[in-house]
C-alpha cells in the first residue's frame, strides 16, 4: 500500500478496518515523501498521530529510501531497467518470489505510476485521496496498467456522486464506509490531544460549537504556479478579512505545510490591525483533527477537500473564497484541479457577499459529466450527448464560469458563441452558413490573385 499523505493513510486504515481487503500474509505500507525538498519536511510516518494507524500494517517502508537519490515525484524506471529494479526491490523488501498486490493513489503520476510499472504482473487497487476522483483521468494510461486495475476505493465525500476516474476502462468504484473513516479520524484526534499549541483556541466543554473560532485553511497554489505568491497572500488575507466581517474575532490559520512562514506573519499583522485574535497552527496534522478539537464555528478555504469533510462529516458551516479566480486561471483546461474547484464552488456559499443556492446532487453530477467531457473528450466520447444536453439547457450566468468559450468552440459544443450570434440548430441553416463561408473565402482568394505583382 502506497501513501504520501496522512489523509491517504487514514483512508487506507478505514478500508482495512472495514474489511475492504482480503487477508494476506503480509501488509506493507510504503511511505513516499513528495515534498519539493523531502529532507526538510516530516515524512508521513513521523507525523503526529501516525502511531495509531501503524497497527493496521505489518511493516512500514520508505519509497524515498528505496529509490535514493531520485525524487519520488519525478522518477520512473526506464523500460529496459524494470526487471532489474523489480529484483532489487524484492530483495530489499524481503518479498522473495511471492505474489504482490498493489494499492496506490494518483495512478496517473509518480510515484504510483512508477511503482506499478516495477511490478508488471501485480493486480492494482486504486484509492482516492480527495475530490479529484470525481473528475476524468488526466492522462492516457498504458493498457498494461489499466487492465490490471480492479476497483477504485473512495470516500462518500459528496453523497450520491459517482467518481468518473478510470470509468472509461470499466473500473468499478467501491465505497469506504464513512463511519470507518470518522472512527479513524477520532482516533487521530485522541492521539494528538493536548500536543498542539492551538488548544487555547478551542471552546470549553460547556460552550457550544457556535462559540468556536473560524478556521482558515491555507493552500500553497503558488508552488503549482496557479497563482503568484502575492495573489496567494492576498487570498489568505481575504479569508481573514471576510471572517472578521462576519463577526468572528477568534481565528485559527492552518497553513499548507510547505508554505512560506512570512504569509503567517502577514496574517498576524492584519489580524492585529482588525482587532482579532489569530492563532497560527503549523503542526502537520489533518484539518479533520482540528475540526474535532477546535469545534470551529466556520471553516474557510479555497478548494480544499477539508471543506467538504467539514460540511459532510461534521456538519460545520463552510465558506469558500477565490474559486472564481481559480476557475479563470487554471490552465490548460484539462488541469485536474478544475473538478475540485468546481465542486466546492457549486456546493458552498462564498465568504462574501453572502447568499448562494447550493447545487443539488443531480445538478452537480450533470455539471461534472459535461466538464469531464470538455476536459478529456478523447477518453469519454460517449459523454458528448450528455454534455451537449447540459450546455443547451443549463448554461447561464451561474454555470458559465465553469467552461471556456474557446474550449466549447474547439469541441463544437453549445455556448461557444453568445446566444445572439449562435446558429440555429437547423441542418438547412447550417448548410447555408457553410456555403456562404465557402463563397466568401473563394472571393477573397480571387481578389488576392488579381492584385498586381501576385505570382501566378
Amino acid at each position: 500500500m502506497l501513501a504520501s499523505t496522512l489523509y491517504g493513510a487514514a483512508t487506507l486504515a478505514a478500508a482495512v478496518d472495514s474489511d475492504r481487503f482480503e487477508r494476506t500474509d503480509r501488509c506493507v505500507l510504503l511511505v513516499s515523501n513528495n515534498a519539493s525538498v523531502p529532507e526538510t519536511t516530516l515524512p508521513l510516518d513521523a507525523m503526529p498521530g501516525f502511531a495509531v494507524l501503524r497497527g493496521r500494517f505489518d511493516e512500514v517502508l520508505s519509497w524515498n529510501d528505496a529509490i535514493f537519490p531520485f525524487h519520488p515525484g519525478g522518477w520512473s524506471p526506464r523500460p529496459d531497467d524494470v526487471p532489474l529494479w523489480e529484483r532489487h526491490l524484492r530483495a530489499l523488501w524481503n518479498l522473495g518470489d511471492a505474489a504482490v498486490e498493489l494499492v496506490v493513489e494518483s495512478l496517473q503520476v509518480e510515484p504510483a505510476l512508477a511503482l506499478v510499472q516495477l511490478f508488471p504482473a501485480a493486480p492494482i487497487d486504486l484509492y482516492a485521496d480527495g475530490l479529484m476522483s470525481y473528475g476524468p483521468t488526466r492522462n492516457k494510461l498504458d493498457l498494461l496498467v489499466t487492465t490490471r486495475v480492479r476497483r477504485l476505493l473512495h470516500l462518500d465525500l459528496v453523497p450520491g456522486l459517482t467518481p468518473l476516474l478510470l470509468s472509461e476502462h470499466g473500473v468499478r468504484p467501491e465505497l469506504v464506509p464513512t463511519s470507518a473513516f470518522t472512527s479513524v479520524l477520532a482516533q487521530l484526534a485522541t492521539a494528538t490531544a493536548g500536543t498542539s499549541a492551538d488548544t487555547a483556541a478551542a471552546p470549553s466543554a460547556d460552550r457550544s460549537p457556535a462559540d468556536g473560532p473560524a478556521l482558515l485553511l491555507g493552500q500553497y497554489l503558488a508552488a503549482l504556479e496557479i497563482l503568484t505568491p502575492q495573489e496567494e497572500e492576498d487570498l489568505h488575507l481575504s479569508m481573514l478579512r471576510g471572517a472578521v466581517e462576519r463577526g468572528h474575532r477568534r481565528l485559527v490559520f492552518k497553513p499548507h505545510p510547505t508554505a512560506p512562514a512570512r504569509w503567517s506573519r502577514m496574517l498576524e499583522q492584519e489580524a492585529a490591525r482588525l482587532g482579532a485574535d489569530l492563532t497560527v497552527h503549523d503542526t502537520p496534522e489533518l484539518a479533520e483533527v482540528l475540526f474535532q478539537r477546535l469545534r470551529p464555528a466556520l471553516v474557510v478555504g479555497c478548494f480544499s477537500t477539508a471543506l467538504v469533510t467539514a460540511s459532510a462529516l461534521y456538519g460545520i458551516p463552510v465558506a469558500r473564497t477565490g474559486t472564481d479566480l481559480l476557475l479563470e486561471r487554471l490552465a490548460p483546461f484539462q488541469n485536474s484541479n478544475r473538478v475540485p474547484v468546481a465542486i466546492v464552488d457549486a456546493l458552498f456559499p462564498p465568504l462574501a457577499p453572502p447568499g448562494h443556492r447550493p447545487s443539488s446532487t443531480g445538478e452537480l453530477s450533470a455539471l461534472l459529466v459535461a466538464l469531464g467531457f470538455c476536459m478529456q473528450p478523447q477518453s469519454y466520447p460517449h459523454l458528448r450527448d450528455a454534455a451537449t444536453a447540459y450546455l443547451s439547457a443549463h448554461l447561464d450566468d451561474r454555470t458559465r464560469r465553469y467552461f471556456k468559450r474557446k474550449r466549447l468552440a474547439a469541441l463544437g459544443l453549445p455556448g461557444a458563441l453568445p446566444a445572439g450570434l449562435a446558429l440555429p440548430r437547423n441542418p438547412a441553416a447550417r448548410r447555408l452558413a457553410r456555403r456562404v463561408r465557402h463563397v466568401l473565402r473563394a472571393r477573397a482568394r480571387r481578389r488576392v490573385a488579381q492584385r498586381p505583382g501576385t505570382p501566378r
